[in-house]
């Protein structure tokens, strides 16, 4: 594979985060950790009556790749339901592993094919996808 891991794309994404602040009384929130780079991700979120996002914070700490995620995360994930957020978190898992060829229906997230062979740093671009699923889970009494 010829694609460079960390390229303009990917760059220019970590530079633009969306929801870059903490949410002042989240309903549910989840801190997520690398172990292997230190990278963290805290989200925030508000569900409206129908269990959709309806307001979204976070707080990344990451490596571009990470916040890379994080910009493709936040700019997706209001008006999403819990299950469609554990959906994305499992696809891009999964696509990341190999165990699929596409990485779901979340825009975007196709920039990370070249990322696929280096398994070091798979932890890092699933932080956001894992901590937005949590919060959202938590957020109903999950």
């Amino acid at each position: 594979m010829n694609a460079p891991l960390y390229n303009t794309a990917i760059l220019k994404l970590a530079a633009t985060i969306p929801h870059h602040a903490r949410l002042p009384a989240p309903q549910g929130s989840s801190e997520k950790r690398s172990p292997v780079c230190g990278s963290r991700v805290t989200v925030d979120v508000m569900l409206d009556a129908d269990g959709r996002v309806a307001a979204l914070g976070q707080e990344v700490r990451a490596c571009a790749l990470g916040q890379a995620s994080a910009s493709l995360m936040g700019a997706g994930a209001i008006g999403k339901t819990r299950a469609e957020l554990e959906a994305a978190r499992d696809a891009l898992a999964d696509f990341l592993a190999g165990k699929r060829e596409n990485p779901g229906d979340w825009p975007g997230l196709e920039i990370f094919l070249p990322a696929r062979p280096h398994a070091a740093r798979h932890p890092s671009i699933r932080l956001a996808f894992e901590a937005v699923a949590e919060a959202a889970a938590r957020a109903v009494g999950a």
